[in-house]
């Protein structure tokens, strides 16, 4: 016999939610196959199956939460009975030697049948149905392989008895007051783990940092002008890669962050940790919330290894493929709220960082070029940061810096 447990995922994860089982009572599972998905506060991780054999025992449910080191699974010999007979010979034991230590005199409590035995259903639905009174065997259970869940046992418990025919006429109900208004419709969700997550660290951020937010705008004539003629021979040379924005935001913020150090910081009690690195934290918006995946070393890539790495990441966000690895240790924070329409914002903090730029879209808006008044294509950019490490001069400084530098895309290039 061999147990499945869950294993260590990073230092900082000590639980997670079962969100499928892919495996179930009297399957067969082989060594280093997947037998369910884990949802955690980072990412949802498959595990795998450390032994070979046919899962005898399930000891949690899909929506449970279950910590690392925790039996979620056991596992027979692929030779043994099927889980539904084994549990039918021991029940049938207990059943024996209850009969005959049974009191004649008192009535018993409501105990599974024959009929219950055989159906196949979780530990933890026989225990709810023995609680309820209800006999398994009169359950119809949901999963389509005709396995009886918790749910289920839920689900039939809720539902209506038949009303016993009464001798005596039931008094009538008063009739509603004119003027009461009909009960609205509403639907209650139960927030996934990963929204629970991150209900809970936006608001740690608003409560436990000095948040504020700086504005600036820029004119984006000369980088729009710049992508159009290089685009194709971008592309071209390297296979296939698209010059986006990003990267040009991304080289940008880390020149900014190189030239004011405390943007790259973090508070540790008394202490202030100043990063000297450049980990690029970039916001992807998925089914489930923004995800933060990390773009590592931004100051030693090239524009076109900038891109690919955003564009390789956005797609495992999608795809719900990030690892613990591609989410932890990021220093500076990029959102793009432009690409939803979004004119301006305050983005709020991610974590322990210090700082988060958000981009926004491009309108065009008349705006004075020396003494002329101009059509350009204009973008706000915003900067929130902790006050308690970052002062109102920096974060001008910093915003000044981004502006300055896409509006003359070339000394990007300078920047290295």
């Amino acid at each position: 016999m061999a147990e499945i447990i869950v294993p260590e995922l990073a230092e900082s994860i000590t639980e997670g939610t079962i969100s499928t089982w892919f495996k179930q009572v009297g399957d067969s599972v082989e060594k280093g196959e997947n037998v369910l998905e884990l949802e955690t506060d980072k990412v949802n991780v498959e595990i795998v199956s450390e032994e070979a054999g046919v899962i005898s025992e399930l000891k949690a449910e899909e929506g449970d939460t279950v910590e690392v080191g925790q039996v979620i699974a056991v596992l027979g010999e692929g030779g043994g009975a099927p889980a539904a007979d084994k549990k039918e010979e021991a029940s049938d034991a207990k059943a024996e030697s209850a009969e005959s230590a049974k009191p004649a005199e008192k009535e018993a409590p409501a105990q599974e049948d024959e009929n219950d035995e055989i159906v196949v259903a979780t530990p933890s639905a026989r225990k709810l149905a023995r609680e309820k009174g209800i006999k398994i065997s009169d359950i119809n259970p949901t999963d389509p392989r005709g396995l009886v869940r918790s749910q289920d046992v839920e689900n039939h418990g809720n539902a209506p008895a038949p009303k016993a025919e009464s001798k005596q006429e039931e008094p009538k109900k008063a009739a509603p007051k004119a003027d009461a208004a009909p009960e609205k419709p509403v639907r209650r969700e139960k927030m996934s783990r990963r929204r629970q997550t991150i209900a809970k660290r936006l608001l740690d951020v608003s409560q436990n940092t000095a948040m504020l937010t700086t504005f600036n705008e820029i004119d984006m004539t000369n980088v729009m002008e710049l992508r159009k003629r290089k685009k194709e021979s971008f592309q071209e040379r390297n296979d296939g890669t698209r010059l986006g924005f990003m990267s040009f935001f991304t080289k940008a913020a880390t020149a900014a962050l190189r030239k004011y150090p405390a943007v790259n910081a973090e508070i540790d009690g008394t202490d202030l940790i100043y990063k000297e690195f450049f980990d690029v934290s970039i916001a992807v918006s998925t089914d489930e919330g923004l995800v933060v995946p990390v773009v590592r070393d931004t100051d030693r890539k090239t524009f076109a290894e900038i891109e690919n790495d955003i564009a390789e990441l956005a797609k495992k966000a999608k795809d719900k493929k990030l690892s613990i690895d591609d989410m932890t240790g990021g220093s500076f924070t990029i959102t793009n709220g432009g690409v939803f329409g979004s004119l301006m914002s305050t983005p709020i903090i991610n974590g322990t960082q210090a700082a988060i730029l958000g981009m926004h879209t491009i309108q065009k808006r008349p705006v004075a070029v020396g003494d002329d008044i101009e059509i350009r294509p204009m973008m706000y950019i915003a900067l929130s940061y902790d006050h308690r490490i970052i002062d109102g001069a920096e974060s001008v400084g910093f915003l000044k810096t981004i502006k300055e530098l896409i509006e003359n895309p070339e000394d990007l290039l300078l920047e290295g």
